[in-house]
């Protein structure tokens, strides 16, 4: 019975650790180099969804020909990697590495894109 009881404890742990208010340990510390505190779209949606967006606009400029995104509340922005995208985010090792390290990614943007010349924060 007692090896039962340490079984399934051992195998729960990761559920009630985390119900109970386990957190991970580190979290890379983004910089934007930049005064302009407005994404394309907001923080939440661009943390879980940059890629798609990102896909998307390639997508629609090779194969359309459009490069104006409309974003959620109206603006338009002109869809370019190298010419919205790293205005802000121009430091590659304090901003895209650190984040896709942390998440265990290797994007291939940077395969077609030339890599932005770093700014110190």
């Amino acid at each position: 019975m007692a090896g039962i009881i340490i079984f399934l404890c051992l195998i729960t742990f990761p559920i009630w650790y985390n119900v109970t208010g386990g957190k991970a340990e580190y979290v890379p510390d983004l910089k934007i180099v930049t005064q302009e505190k407005q994404c394309v779209e907001s923080k939440g949606y661009m943390r879980n969804n940059h890629m798609q967006l990102l896909n998307e606009w390639r997508n629609t400029v090779v194969r359309e020909g459009n490069r104006v995104y409309v974003a959620s509340d109206g603006r338009k922005y002109d869809m370019s990697l190298s010419r919205t995208c790293l205005k802000c985010h121009v430091n590659k090792a304090d901003f895209c590495d650190k984040c896709h390290n942390y998440v265990e990614v290797a994007p291939t943007c940077f395969n077609c894109h030339v890599v932005p010349e770093e700014k110190k924060s």
